[in-house]
């Protein structure tokens, strides 16, 4: 029993300990704007493929396997040429004109700028998911009550709430089950989810109500200050990661500058 209990323990894979997961949450955070922010001062192909190249080149030191990168994407990649048509169709015509139809006109200039707003899509997205893809909500809000100094009854409510994230998936999946079961799930798709939808807004609204009031009545609505389980503090390694992020995006800014792509959006 105990070669096959150390067997069962042996063969439950624990997840490897990246690079990225001893910096702390909030610095997380101003790496984030720190990797996107710059990249809204301009509309270029350049500096974004520059970017994203160097970001994905990192993805070894988040503890993320590429399928699950790309798979987190994928949402960002059906949505991301939306932004693209509507500069593809009504942006300044320039260059050559190729189709035009009332104000709808496609031209090089418009072509660029859609290839730009795309690629300018992915490359904010995706720091988002490689820098929070293995982020903790607990150490999240440890970081936030003790090295951002926010009020603990805001950070505690934000933890509560998106603990019950996971919940609205399981509710509508039981629901769906249900639906078919009583033999009506198969038919009437639109109908059904807006039906399944607001009934998923009253089980939301009646769970943070209960879960509000079990919270106030453990005294987390106090304005009494609060003690934590588990010190957050910063290390030596979040100002290599800024350090790192700052490279980024110097290269990548750099690059569009140096290829005379880089344009202020104002301009």
């Amino acid at each position: 029993m105990t070669a096959l209990a150390a067997r069962g323990h042996a063969d439950v894979e624990t997840p490897r300990s990246a690079w990225l997961d001893g910096v702390n949450p909030v610095t997380k955070i101003v790496l984030a704007l720190l990797l996107s922010v710059p990249l809204l001062a301009s509309i270029d192909v350049t500096s974004s493929l520059v970017a994203i190249g160097l970001q994905l080149v990192c993805i070894p030191l988040t503890g993320l396997a590429l399928s699950t990168v790309i798979m987190r994407m994928l949402p960002v990649l059906v949505f991301a040429p939306v932004a693209g048509i509507s500069m593809l169709l009504y942006a300044e015509p320039g260059g050559t004109v190729y189709w035009s139809f009332w104000y709808a006109t496609v031209s090089d200039d418009s072509i660029a700028l859609a290839i730009a707003v795309c690629l300018r899509v992915l490359a904010l997205a995706l720091p988002t998911i490689l820098l929070f893809g293995r982020t903790d909500p607990t150490e999240l809000a440890d970081a936030l009550a003790q090295v951002a100094r926010l009020p603990s009854r805001f950070v505690l409510g934000v933890l509560a709430g998106t603990r019950t994230l996971g919940l609205f998936l399981d509710d509508w999946r039981s629901m769906g089950l249900a639906r078919r079961a009583r033999g009506v799930g198969d038919t009437g798709a639109v109908r059904r989810f807006f039906s399944m939808a607001f009934v998923l807004l009253v089980f939301a609204v009646r769970r943070g109500t209960k879960l509000a009031m079990a919270m106030e009545a453990r005294g987390f609505g106090s304005g009494i200050p609060r003690t934590w389980a588990r010190p957050s503090r910063l290390h030596p390694r979040d100002a290599v990661a800024l350090l790192g992020g700052a490279v980024i995006m110097a290269t990548a800014i750099g690059a569009a500058v140096a290829a005379g792509t880089f344009r202020f959006v104002w301009s």
